[in-house]
């Protein structure tokens, strides 16, 4: 019973909170909200107990889970191949495989240890550089060699897999506004710091700028110098490489060539030779372009770079993600519309990732998740792509999820009704 507006305020507040969260386990001694301040003691506690698996309880039956050590720190991890079992809603929930790039690249390029809870990536792209050696053309690069990269991850699937496991592709209403660099930044090194490619931590790999703040500058300044000269090549023999993921703010020419400047690294631009450029440009006109025209959106360059002897980095191989203004990734036009439509009418849902998929190849623009029981994959479809209309009819047929379809020569339907579960 409910006798005051207040009291009504604060249940609303709650039933949102666990709508956000569902991140409720069961452990032998008791049930505890991964938010609940002890909540890393309890996992503390039931790591040193190796035949203890906590219960996720997203569903009333419980899904089983694992414990790993990460550092100093504990982290609850779902069980491999358990993403589909949870509740479309749980932070474990992932959106099936065949539903997005991710499919193709899982067991191969992404492995995951259950027994000391790291995974281990391997990368199509070179961390390191020989005197005369010459780079690849571009992470993403459509080719006409019979060469295939799909056991390995290539710049833009390594951001989208970070994406992912940050939850950076999730969406709830309580989210609107709420991303900043600084949140951004903060899920995605989360997400690198139990992950291992070439032997090492992805977190000693990758490189996020700060938030830059001016009374800070100095700090900020050696800490990144500090991390350059990690890299910071000799006069002689092969160069050490890091990756790169930031938000670019502009493009510019330099005295010898072209440079990109980074939001939040003032002062600090990545050299890029011109026939770097050139391909950039080439490769990814789409991107730019939409980028350009969306002034809400922005850019994310995920890249390999290495840093002279004289401290100044530069760009070896790049690749370039449009995400929306909640940081969503985005293909296309179509896509940004959906992703407007959704945020504006307080969907949430599930954005599907390409990875190494072709484009050419049908998937499932996104996945809600405020539909009940019954999640619903979002299509969008190209009439005037007989190829992409045949490949997702195939995929609405095969899939267990409801469907709904955008056809681009019509004005988008309306969306499934919001259930409450």
């Amino acid at each position: 019973r409910l006798d005051s507006p207040q009291e009504h305020q604060k249940l609303s507040k709650l039933i949102n909170l666990i709508e956000v969260t569902m991140t409720i386990y069961q452990f032998s001694n008791g049930v505890v909200s991964k938010d609940d301040p002890g909540f890393e003691a309890v996992l503390a506690k039931a790591y040193g107990n190796h035949q203890e698996r906590p219960l996720c309880l997203c569903k009333s039956a419980g899904i089983p889970m694992y414990i790993a050590k990460v550092g100093q720190q504990y982290i609850i991890k779902r069980m491999p191949n358990t993403a589909e079992q949870h509740h479309v809603s749980c932070d474990s929930y992932e959106a099936p495989a065949e539903l997005s790039g991710l499919g193709q690249v899982t067991g191969t390029a992404i492995q995951e240890n259950t027994e000391d809870g790291t995974t281990a990536l391997k990368f199509g792209f070179s961390l390191s550089k020989s005197p005369g050696r010459q780079m690849p053309k571009g992470s993403g690069q459509a080719t006409d060699t019979v060469k295939t990269d799909g056991t390995k991850l290539t710049l833009r699937s390594t951001l989208h897999y970070l994406w992912e496991q940050a939850s950076l592709n999730k969406y709830y209403p309580a989210m609107q506004g709420k991303r900043s660099w600084y949140i951004i930044r903060k899920h995605l090194l989360q997400a690198a710091a139990d992950k291992l490619a070439k032997g090492q931590n992805l977190s000693s790999l990758i490189y996020i700028p700060e938030t830059f703040f001016l009374d800070k500058k100095e700090e900020i300044d050696s800490r990144r110098m500090a991390v350059f000269n990690q890299i910071k090549a000799a006069e002689k023999g092969t160069r050490k490489l890091m990756i790169v993921a930031a938000e670019v703010k502009q493009f510019d020419q330099s005295r010898y060539g072209y440079k990109v400047v980074f939001k939040h690294l003032p002062g600090c631009h990545f050299m890029i030779n011109e026939d770097l450029y050139k391909r950039i440009t080439k490769r990814f006109a789409t991107e730019l372009e939409l980028w350009n025209a969306l002034e809400n959106s922005h850019l994310m360059l995920i890249g390999t770079f290495g840093v002279s002897h004289a401290g100044i980095p530069s760009l070896e191989e790049a690749s370039l993600v449009n995400v929306s203004d909640n940081w969503i990734p985005f293909e296309n036009s179509y896509e940004y519309a959906l992703l407007q439509a959704l945020t504006e009418q307080g969907r949430g849902f599930i954005k599907g990732l390409r990875y190494n998929m072709a484009p050419d190849k049908a998937m499932a623009a996104a996945v809600l998740h405020d539909t009940g029981e019954a999640p619903v994959a979002l299509y969008i479809v190209d009439p005037n792509n007989e190829k992409l209309v045949e490949q997702t009819d195939e995929l609405i047929e095969q899939s267990s999820f409801r469907s709904w379809a955008w056809h681009t020569d019509n004005s988008m339907p309306a969306f499934p009704e919001v259930q409450k579960v």
